[in-house]
């Protein structure tokens, strides 16, 4: 094997030399060049460096034709290079895909992470095992496609957290006994802005047998400068025989999805030409929920040990957003323990009604007031007139999944047999409370009732509760929960407030 390094290259020294020679030719340095051929100063400087490997055909044929060099002369040369580096196995970007961490690919974490060993050290990160869906089946044929030697690539398209970047992980680990690399653009230390930009840089440097993580593509085909020079070069890099196999994988939402395939209005260009020959015919749909055989297998994987997805069944139910809930669970964590005062003594008041009998519907007024012994002397006094506002505006904002800490909702009204159908502009039936109502995430419901179970709330909640709740059943079971306490007075006037808004059983043993 000769080392390109050392000079022991021959073709790859004279391809160097003669594109020096054409720069001083035509009195160009490396920044000029680039400009002129369309090309990064990085990509021109490695092409160049007799550190470097070497460069790709497309980076040798854009430079040949800035310097006004033979095309086909250098490409030759290019290709002997190569095939003088390793046997015809040249290095390219990324690393062997067994060295890669799932969650550095933005795989959602699922659960909460395991204590570290030591201080100082991160947790410990688990995934669920995985439940295998239609959508698989199609991923999976692909993969073994180029398993065999048949470039391909697979663009999943799904809603937030439905499981898409988990599939593709899923889906290359055949690969990873096969010794593929895997290659993923994005560069935690880089700004944003020039994720698409490294990209297109490095596509023409893929190598063969690499797997091109596109995770979250609007980031790279959505791009306003590169986006369409993205797409055309990893169309290039699928069809060109000689630089496969390569499997691209992508991830999409359905709305970037739906923009880049629609059709221009008449007489307007289309931004998206080259994405949409891109996506068409390479897009698989992720649906929104596990159906009834993934709910099976699921079950039947947590009643064999698997504990995160037993958790995610229990709160999931019949809807089937398993993978919403796994996702979603440790940033509500991550939310409520890093919450505002305020947003956090809003949340365990919720916590306290929920796992104390109250129902899922929790009244604004009721969650205010009941807050405000949950806050230290010091977060009180330090409250503003529109703290409530902002702690509910705080508690609103989603985590994957879709799913808030705390978020408004509307009762559904309630059919019963031969009553009037509830009047479409009332929207559903008023609730017994006036105000606006909000539901508690199941999560941090679950949480609530394991971390606070041996404590009581303070007198703020009590008091809030007799002052705002009028559900019968939620005031009884209220009753109970205070006289368990030793909250006799509380428990005293909650029984009368039950009694009074119609609880039958509320006065039954009344001393």
């Amino acid at each position: 094997m000769h080392d390109e390094h050392n000079g022991q290259n021959p073709a790859l020294t004279e391809l160097r030399e003669r594109l020096k020679g054409g720069m001083a030719r035509m009195r160009l340095n490396q920044t000029d060049l680039a400009t002129r051929a369309g090309l990064g100063r990085t990509t021109v400087s490695e092409a160049l460096s007799p550190t470097k490997p070497a460069p790709s055909s497309e980076t040798v044929a854009a430079l040949a034709r800035a310097l006004q060099l033979p095309v086909e002369q250098l490409r030759e040369l290019q290709r002997s290079a190569v095939e003088d580096i390793g046997g015809g196995v040249r290095s390219g970007p990324g690393r062997p895909i067994g060295e890669w961490d799932p969650h550095d690919l933005e795989v959602h974490p699922a659960g909460p992470g395991v204590a570290s060993s030591g201080p100082g050290r991160p947790q410990a990160r688990t995934l669920p095992e995985y439940v295998r869906r239609e959508h698989d089946r199609g991923l999976s044929g692909v993969v073994e496609d180029a398993a065999v030697g048949r470039s391909g690539a697979v663009v999943l398209v799904g809603g937030s957290s439905t499981g898409k970047t988990r599939a593709c992980w899923e889906a290359v680990q055949p690969l990873a006994a096969q010794g593929w690399r895997l290659w993923h653009p994005f560069d935690p230390t880089r700004p944003d802005p020039t994720r698409a930009q490294d990209a297109l840089e490095d596509l023409p440097r893929v190598a063969p047998r690499t797997v091109v993580w596109l995770n979250e593509a609007q980031h790279y085909l959505g791009d306003r400068v590169a986006g369409e020079r993205i797409a055309a070069a990893v169309h290039r890099l699928l069809v060109t025989v000689e630089r496969g196999p390569v499997l691209v994988l992508g991830t999409l939402w359905p709305e970037y999805a739906a923009r880049y395939t629609a059709l221009p209005s008449p007489g307007e260009s289309d931004p998206y030409s080259r994405v949409w020959e891109l996506l068409a015919g390479r897009v698989l749909n992720v649906p929104e929920s596990f159906d009834a055989p993934a709910l099976a297998a699921a079950a039947a994987l947590a009643e064999s040990g698997d504990g995160l997805l037993e958790d995610a069944l229990s709160r999931a139910g019949a809807e089937g957003r398993v993978t919403q809930d796994l996702a979603g669970a440790p940033e509500l964590i991550n939310r409520y323990r890093h919450a505002t005062p305020a947003a956090a003594a809003v949340l365990e008041a919720a916590m306290d009604a929920r796992r104390l009998g109250v129902g899922l519907h929790l009244p604004q007024a009721f969650l205010t007031d009941a807050a405000a012994d949950c806050l230290t002397d010091t977060d009180y006094d330090q409250l503003t007139d529109d703290w409530a506002e902002q702690a509910f505006a705080e508690l609103a904002a989603l985590v994957h999944g879709k799913q808030a800490p705390l978020r408004r909702t509307t009762p559904r009204p309630r059919r019963r047999p031969g009553a009037p159908a509830p009047s479409s502009a009332a929207h559903s039936a008023a609730p017994l409370t006036a105000g606006p109502v909000f539901r508690l995430a199941d999560y941090l419901e679950q949480h609530g009732r394991t971390s606070r179970t041996h404590l009581c709330p303070p007198a703020s909640f009590w008091h809030a509760a007799h002052t705002h709740l009028t559900d019968p059943g939620d005031l009884g079971n209220l009753t109970d929960a205070a006289e368990s306490r030793h909250r006799l007075q509380w428990a005293h006037c909650l029984r009368q407030r039950a009694a009074d808004h119609g609880n039958p059983d509320a006065l039954t043993g009344w001393p």
